[in-house]
This record gives structure tokens, C-alpha cells and sequence, in this order.
């Protein structure tokens, strides 16, 4: 956060929290936001802290969650274009570029075994799968969504967290690049030759999950674009994965 300067609103004493803890976490890592230290920080007195967040993995759930939009604000370079698998490429490079850029709150998002993923790691796996579900609809998706999306999901944190845990001069750069592809090629019916794929869409799955993407309105699937009733777009759901899922294994 920049300074306050006249005319504009003094931060929250949430919003001072958050930036001290993010500021410890960035520059000194993991073991360095302990509550003493974010209150000290952010000049206010460590009671405020349980008061606003709960406890500590609270702040640190909430910490996450800033820097990452934090980080996507600053980038500006997540507007979808027409390609849609375009799109997919920018969306990992982005994804390698913050986690490499900011190790310890990437850690702290994906690396650290607390409950599961933090919130801010189902906010960035949900814009991924809002990517992918573009792609679906526009016929060019070789597997379910979901299927789709938990492939680039795992792929992408794995290669990111190898990079980290390898001292910078012993990383591979091309690494990012050629994981990516492989990924590309696995999921999409982009791979022809020119691409180094070796085998065309699966019969019938770019179909499957098209139907479904546009039913059930996976590109805006905050919003209830679909004329179905919740049990009617469970059932469809279930069909139309598994349609796509059994062409793309060949089944």
C-alpha cells in the first residue's frame, strides 16, 4: 500500500494488519509473522488481531488471500481474448511467475499442510477453472472440466514448488515452458503435428463437454445462467463427465 497522502482514506486497521503481515511474510519469511510482530508492525496492539481474524491462521488465511489479489491487480493481464487456450497458457505463466516472484506466500497458499487448500488457493483454482470451461465451450477440450482442470492444477503447483525448493542457479528455466505444453496437449484437441501431439481429439468428448458448458453456464458459473433445476444439473453433469472422461481413456 502506498502512502496516505491528503484527500484519501487512511487504511482500516484490517487493511494495516494485512499489509505488515504480508510485508514480514515477503521479505523474511514464514517464521517472521508471528502476532507480536504483525501488531508492532502495524502499530496496533495484538488483541486487534484476534478480534479481526480469529486467531492466527485466520491472519494467515486472510494474509494469503490479499496478496494474491494484491499480486492480480498489479498484473493486469488476465482479460480473455479469443483463444481461449491462449488464454491457458498466460493464466500458467502467470501462476509460475507469482510463484516465483513471492516463494513464501506461495508456500503459504499451497505449500503448507494446515485443512486443505487456503482460500485464496480455491479463489486461484477457481479462475483457472472458469478459464478451462471457456475452452470447453468452444468444443477444443479433450475431458471433462473438472478432469481438465485438476491436471493443470496439479502440474502447475508441483512445477512451481520443484522450482522454489531448487536453488536458483540449478533451475532448469525451460522447465515452466515445456510442463505447460505437455498439459496443453494433454487436455486440449490442439495437439496436432505441428504442436508434437500424437493423436487427435478423443470421438466424442470436445462435444460432451461443449453441451456442458453451455448448459450449465461453466463460463459464468457464479451466475445461474441454466434453465435446470439444481437436480437436473447434477444429473447432466454427471452424464456429460462421463461421456467426456470415457472417450478421452478410450473406454
Amino acid at each position: 500500500m502506498g502512502e496516505v497522502t491528503a484527500g484519501t482514506t487512511a487504511p482500516s486497521a484490517r487493511e494495516r494488519l494485512l499489509q505488515a503481515a504480508l510485508d514480514l511474510l515477503v521479505h523474511q519469511g514464514r517464521e517472521a509473522v508471528s502476532t507480536r510482530a504483525v501488531s508492532a508492525a502495524a502499530g496496533l496492539q495484538p488483541p486487534t488481531i484476534y478480534r479481526l481474524f480469529g486467531d492466527k491462521e485466520g491472519l494467515l488465511d486472510a494474509v494469503a488471500g490479499y496478496g494474491f489479489r494484491n499480486y492480480l491487480a498489479d498484473k493486469h493481464t488476465l482479460a480473455e481474448t479469443d483463444d481461449p487456450v491462449d488464454d491457458l497458457r498466460r493464466i500458467w505463466d502467470l501462476h509460475v511467475e507469482f510463484g516465483l516472484s513471492t516463494p513464501a506466500l506461495y508456500t503459504l497458499m499451497y505449500g503448507e499442510a494446515r485443512h486443505g487448500t487456503s482460500p485464496a488457493g480455491r479463489e486461484a483454482y477457481d479462475l483457472l477453472r472458469r478459464r478451462i470451461a471457456r475452452v470447453g465451450a468452444a468444443g477444443r477440450l479433450r475431458m471433462s472440466v473438472d478432469r481438465a482442470a485438476e491436471l493443470m492444477h496439479a502440474n502447475g503447483v508441483g512445477v512451481v514448488l520443484l522450482l522454489i525448493a531448487t536453488p536458483p542457479a540449478e533451475r532448469d528455466p525451460g522447465l515452466p515452458g515445456a510442463a505447460r505444453e505437455h498439459v496443453i496437449r494433454s487436455i486440449t484437441t490442439d495437439a496436432g503435428p505441428e504442436a508434437g501431439g500424437d493423436h487427435g481429439p478423443a470421438p466424442g468428448a470436445p462435444a460432451a463437454v461443449a453441451v456442458r458448458a453451455v448448459a450449465l453456464g461453466e463460463t459464468l458459473r457464479d451466475t445461474e445462467t441454466s434453465a435446470l433445476t439444481a437436480a437436473e444439473r447434477a444429473m447432466l453433469t454427471e452424464w456429460l463427465d462421463r461421456l467426456a472422461d470415457a472417450a478421452d481413456s478410450g473406454v
